[in-house]
């Protein structure tokens, strides 16, 4: 990779929604140190995800869309944290918070493509075939980069200060993406998952973009042109 092709993140450009925030993240990286060893990924797949109250269309996919929680809080905190979650009772998926403070908001990092500490990424992921599923999914990109919930939910992805024996700093290209494809989010239930919120952004032809699949009554919903915002 060609020295000078990354930037470190701004807290400042996180502000804005998270679906005008999330496309900005690919071709981006985020770097992470646990247990001290490093692993880089290339950022090549987000979904954006709004809470309640954040841009002109309640999203109801969301996490932070009946407000505040326990387990939501970061998401309406300062933009630049990573909201560490777990799905399945298993695997712990990574969100870049966006959104001013006070307005949840979070970008899903769907998949990448490791580009520094194979090794370590290999030993984190024993099941994955080959070095394109290392962190192909959100629950293998969290395993990959090695942060686990609840331990490093909050951690500051912008000043890279140390957070229960981890750190991560987030870079962004310095040039924008050249191309951005965008679509449904994955997996996502009802008309959260359709085309009425195409906040899936994805790096066009990445061999590792995750597969679409429909959500729990998101293509039925979409059939029945039950995708209008009213």
């Amino acid at each position: 990779m060609a020295q000078g092709r990354w930037r470190a993140a701004t807290r400042a450009e996180l502000e804005d929604l998270p679906a005008e925030v999330a496309p900005r993240l690919l071709g981006g990286r985020l770097t992470t140190v646990v247990g001290g060893e490093t692993v880089s990924l290339r950022i090549t797949e987000v979904e954006a995800y709004h809470g309640r109250g954040t841009g002109p269309v309640p999203d109801p996919g969301s996490h932070a869309r009946m407000g505040p929680t326990a387990r939501n809080a970061t998401m309406w905190g300062e933009p630049g944290h990573l909201y560490v979650y777990l799905s399945h009772g298993i695997h712990s998926c990574v969100n870049v918070v966006s959104g001013p403070a006070g307005i949840a908001g979070g970008c899903l990092l769907r998949a990448g493509e490791v580009i520094e500490g194979m090794d370590a990424a290999f030993r984190r992921r024993p099941a994955a075939r080959s070095a394109r599923d290392l962190a192909r999914g959100p629950g293998r990109f969290g395993d990959a980069a090695g942060l686990r919930h609840p331990l490093h939910d909050g951690i500051d992805a912008i000043t890279g200060e140390p957070w229960h024996g981890a750190e991560a700093r987030l870079e962004l290209l310095v040039e924008p993406p050249a191309q951005v494809a965008s679509g449904p989010r994955v997996g996502v239930a009802g008309v959260a998952g359709t085309d009425v919120f195409p906040w899936r952004f994805w790096v066009p032809d990445d061999p590792t973009v995750s597969p679409f699949r429909w959500g729990r009554g998101a293509r039925e919903a979409a059939e029945s042109g039950l995708t209008s915002h009213s």
